[in-house]
């Protein structure tokens, strides 16, 4: 359902001028029923002029009558053929001025940990143009140098589900394409969750690479082998007999 232009001025002159209900206003305006409760307390909303719909061609006098008399009737908007597909316009995301200068570092590493996005998705997610896009590729931008990689998400710029459909709906048509991916690249077009939930793939250290069928002896044998020996086998060590008789002699 849409929503009128300007929705807290308006339930602000609905609660001043009618006896619409809280919930009747509340799902007009697309605000909580009690917050309309404030408006009309006086707690919310202090200072803001009350707009009118009739006025800006937005509500009716007659609908405003019929849902008066009726609690359970729904306000609708009045339809305006000159807002017909304004919600579906498409363009650049509008990025405030405060975080405008962590766009490259955004971009950077959109570029750098999933490089499987157009320029467009990219585009959209953080709200940039893409011959910045593609000066950051190449590295040409002019302050490549001090540009370090930072998730979009962390900064703000994004939320993590359209992140997520961006790096899915690459999935798909790289699937759709055929081509061929490595493990790492299908780590990094799945979604956060799946990713995180996968498990490590063991992986044999390349200290002792080479050394996979080496195996120690069992401690069974050692004992046997250390009984073989004794201090007279190792040393030679002459009988007490012949020492005797040496004496006597």
């Amino acid at each position: 359902m849409n929503k009128p232009i300007m929705a807290k001025a308006t339930a602000v002159w609905l609660v001043d001028n009618t006896t619409l209900t809280f919930k009747q206003v509340a799902d007009f305006c697309g605000l909580h029923e009690l917050e309309v409760q404030g408006i009309a307390d006086g707690d919310v909303a202090q200072g803001v002029k009350g707009f009118d719909p009739i006025a800006n061609n937005q509500l009716t006098q007659e609908e405003i009558d019929k849902a008066e008399k009726d609690p359970l009737h729904a306000l609708k908007l009045k339809f305006n053929a000159a807002a017909v597909g304004e919600e579906k316009r498409r363009g650049p995301r509008y990025t405030p001025l405060s975080k405008r200068q962590d766009r490259p570092a955004a971009i950077l590493w959109l570029v750098k940990f999933h490089p499987e996005l157009s320029d467009g998705q990219i585009s959209k997610l953080v709200g940039t143009t893409k011959p910045t896009i593609q000066s950051i590729r190449e590295r040409t931008h002019w302050n490549i140098s001090n540009i370090q990689p930072v998730d979009p998400v962390a900064l703000g710029l994004t939320k993590q589900s359209e992140l997520d459909a961006a790096v899915q709906k690459a999935n798909e048509k790289k699937a759709k394409e055929g081509g061929v991916m490595s493990d790492d690249e299908r780590r990094k077009l799945v979604s956060t969750e799946q990713s995180l939930g996968m498990p490590d793939e063991p992986k044999m250290p390349t200290a002792i690479s080479g050394l996979e069928t080496f195996t120690l002896s069992d401690n069974d044998d050692d004992e046997k082998e250390e009984d073989k020996f004794d201090a007279d086998t190792l040393f030679n060590l002459p009988d007490n007999d012949d020492d005797d008789e040496d004496e006597k002699s």
